[in-house]
Parts: C-alpha cells; sequence; structure tokens
C-alpha cells in the first residue's frame, strides 16, 4: 500500500503541499477543522462589509477534487502521537500516517491578557469576520437611538490596537465607511464625524517596512481622518474602552468597538510534535523543514521557525506557499530514497493597502505608495485568489464600490446584546 500522508490545515501551506503531491504514488488526507481554504489577506474586507465570503473562501472538496490521490476531512485535530504515528480526532478517530506535514497557522495572541478577547475580537476566520462586521455595524446602529451624547461619541468611537498591516487596512477602511458609505442613510447621527482610532505601541505605523514607508502610511493615514498614536502601550481593555500608557501618561479611550490586530501566538499543536519551540511558541525545524526527532514531521507556515540566508522567516502566505511546495517534495524524495533540500525563502515583496488609492509597496529595492501601489495591491489580491468566479466577483464588487463608495454586504443577523459604554 502506498505511504499515507497527512496534511493539518488548509491554508495556503496545507494546499499547495497537497497540490504538489498530485499524481505522487502516495495517499493523501488533509483534514481542516473548516470546510473551506481561505484567502486571508484579504478578511479584512469581508469584516468591512467590502466582500461577501464566498469571494474569498472556497469549499476545499471542490478545489481538490480532481486530485484523485486525496481525501478531504472537516475536522478538529486534538493531539498527535508521534511515537505511533498517530493523528487524534476530537470525536475520538485516529488516523494512523507514514509521514505528516503540520500546517495549522497561528491563532490571536493578546500577551498573556486573555480576558480581552472577549472585547477586543481579532481577525483570522470568517466567524471572526462576521463577528467584527457586526460589531462595527451595530455601534452606528446604537448610536441612531442613542440620546446621552457621551454614550454615543463612545459608540462612534473604533480603537483598532495595532498597526501592521492588518490594523492599518483596517483603519483605512472603516474610515471610508464612516466617511462615504453611510453618508446620508442616518437621521440622528451624522456617521462623518465617527472617531477611528489607531493604538500601536511602537514608535511608528508599519514597523516591518522602511522607515520612508512607514511615514508615508502614516501619513496617507492622517489625511484619510484616521487618528494615528503611536507609542501607545494598551495596559487595559473591557466593555466601556480601551486603557493605554503613552508619553503624557495613563489615558483612557471611551469607545463600544476595539479591534485587535497587535499579536499571533503559534497553534498549540506544535506542542504535541515532541521539539523544541522558539519564544512565540513556533517549532523549530530544520533547514529542509522536518522536525529533528521526527524526520517524518515536516512543519510550515506560521508554525514553522527557520531561518533562510540567516534571517527568520515572516510568517507571511508567499512562505507559507513555497514551504508547503518544499517539504512534499521533500516527502517524495525521502520516499525514492534521495537526500532532502534545504529551505530558501524567496521574498516576493510586502504590500499594504491603507484606503481608496492609497497603499505602500516594497519590491526589493523599489518602493512606492499612493495610487500606483494601490492598483498595483488590487491587481495582485486579485491574481492569487483561488479560482476564476472568485476573481470575478472581487473585481465587480471593487469596481461598484470604487464608482458608489457602496458596500454591498452590510448584512447583520443574530441576537442584538447591548454592552454598557461609559
Amino acid at each position: 500500500m502506498p505511504p499515507h500522508v497527512i496534511i493539518l490545515g488548509c491554508g495556503f501551506g496545507g494546499l499547495f503541499a497537497a497540490r504538489q503531491l498530485d499524481g505522487a504514488d502516495v495517499r493523501v488526507t488533509i483534514i481542516d477543522r473548516s470546510n473551506h481554504h481561505l484567502f486571508q489577506p484579504l478578511l479584512y474586507q469581508v469584516a468591512t462589509a467590502g466582500l461577501s465570503a464566498p469571494a474569498i473562501a472556497a469549499p476545499i472538496r471542490h478545489i481538490l477534487a480532481k486530485q484523485k490521490n486525496l481525501v478531504s476531512l472537516m475536522a478538529t485535530v486534538s493531539d498527535i502521537d508521534t511515537g505511533r504515528r498517530i493523528v487524534k480526532l476530537e470525536d475520538g478517530g485516529e488516523l494512523g500516517y507514514d509521514y505528516l506535514i503540520v500546517a495549522t497557522g497561528s491563532t490571536h495572541s493578546y500577551f498573556g491578557n486573555d480576558g480581552w478577547a472577549e472585547f477586543a475580537p481579532g481577525l483570522k476566520t470568517l466567524e471572526d469576520a462576521f463577528a467584527i462586521r457586526r460589531k462595527i455595524l451595530m455601534a452606528f446602529e446604537r448610536a441612531e437611538r442613542e440620546a446621552d451624547p457621551a454614550r454615543q461619541r463612545a459608540l462612534l468611537t473604533f480603537a483598532i490596537v495595532g498597526a501592521g498591516p492588518t490594523g492599518v487596512e483596517m483603519a483605512g477602511t472603516l474610515i471610508e465607511i464612516a466617511r462615504r458609505t453611510l453618508e446620508g442613510e442616518f437621521r440622528h447621527i451624522d456617521p462623518r464625524t465617527a472617531h477611528v482610532v489607531l493604538l500601536e505601541g511602537s514608535d511608528r505605523v508599519l514597523s516591518a517596512y522602511p522607515d520612508d514607508l512607514s511615514e508615508k502610511a502614516r501619513l496617507q493615514l492622517r489625511r484619510l481622518g484616521v487618528d494615528v498614536r503611536t507609542g501607545s502601550r494598551v495596559t487595559g481593555i473591557d466593555a466601556a474602552g480601551v486603557s493605554y500608557l503613552d508619553a503624557h501618561g495613563e489615558q483612557r479611550l471611551p469607545t463600544a468597538t476595539v479591534i485587535w490586530s497587535a499579536g499571533v501566538a503559534a497553534s498549540p499543536l506544535g506542542r504535541a510534535l515532541d521539539a523544541q519551540l522558539d519564544r512565540a511558541g513556533r517549532v523549530v525545524v530544520r533547514q529542509d523543514l522536518s522536525v529533528a526527532a521526527h524526520p517524518e514531521i515536516f512543519v510550515i507556515g506560521d508554525l514553522a521557525a527557520v531561518e533562510s540566508d540567516g534571517k527568520p522567516v515572516p510568517g507571511v502566505s508567499p512562505a507559507a506557499k513555497q514551504m508547503g511546495v518544499l517539504a512534499a517534495r521533500n516527502i517524495r524524495a525521502l520516499i525514492a530514497g534521495r537526500p532532502t533540500a534545504g529551505f530558501r525563502y524567496r521574498d516576493m515583496g510586502s504590500l499594504a493597502t491603507i484606503g481608496r488609492k492609497a497603499a505602500v509597496v516594497m519590491l526589493g529595492r523599489f518602493k512606492f505608495s499612493g495610487f500606483s501601489a494601490w492598483l498595483f495591491w488590487l491587481l495582485v489580491h486579485v491574481y492569487f485568489l483561488i479560482g476564476f468566479r472568485n476573481r470575478l466577483m472581487v473585481m465587480t464588487d471593487w469596481a461598484w464600490a470604487y464608482l458608489t463608495f457602496q458596500r454591498n454586504a452590510r448584512i447583520v443577523t443574530g441576537p442584538e446584546s447591548r454592552p454598557p459604554v461609559e
């Protein structure tokens, strides 16, 4: 019987690993807790009602339907028995493997303050996006019928913690919703008075980018109307607002809507692999992406701690794709009795959108910003979407939004719960 390869997670790394094993003399099982592959770079667009979920997600079974040596399972993995080479599922099921690729990514990190999660949701899944979209839109709805001016101001104040790409993109989109999308739709409030605050603990936004691009991003955010507060370290989050420490001491921002984009933590499954972990909980792997004590196990994507050319490989989607391809190739090499290859990251550049006609792009030595960067960002993201239908949907929605400032995914469902606002 052909060797059995199990892939845990169908993000970018898991999907590209599975595709690389197409046609190989192996049995492949891919396991994911959801039934869809998600194009996570555009998840904030779902959270801000710019795109519908099907535009950035597709069923795993449909994507991989033509791969005859693959079985797709929707299940949650509870543990990995490396000694017996067994993957344990939450429902009690067990699956044996000859080779294992772990691509379970990362989750939110609140730096030891897990109680903040109740009041400041992060953005990793479609469920997160739906929850944030409801939180944003319901803030305007509640403000419309709030008689107390202080409570109304708090409802129209939106705080985003963390000025990385997700935080910057979210802030720029939120201000556009308030200033343009909702204009004229309310009778007792003016959505244009909404206050979007971007809190960042370091001294600049997009800290992974060069200083000049970071400064251009900050200026573009400010031109859009975002209140950028760098050097502001969050010390507390509750139902009534955010507390933070800046150069002037302890500050308090009353708000009913806080969105977390400040940190990530490695998937807890890394602790089950009998492997060394780094300070962020990522699995320290050998250069060929295998675990030192278990050469039949490969760890890729955000869960892997590995260097390339003396530098840590960043937790970005191009790196995950490249790791997925190499891990699959190395498994094929092991089966054929050939030596494995080491991972070398090919930097495809960095780009972040800030708002309409505003973005920053870094491609090796080339750096640019503004409208040209925004157009480049748009084309790149459409190109890498899975499936022609997804690309068509996104292009149609974006074209309509560009011409009209409208966001057609502004639907909220579920019971209303009104948090206290002081």
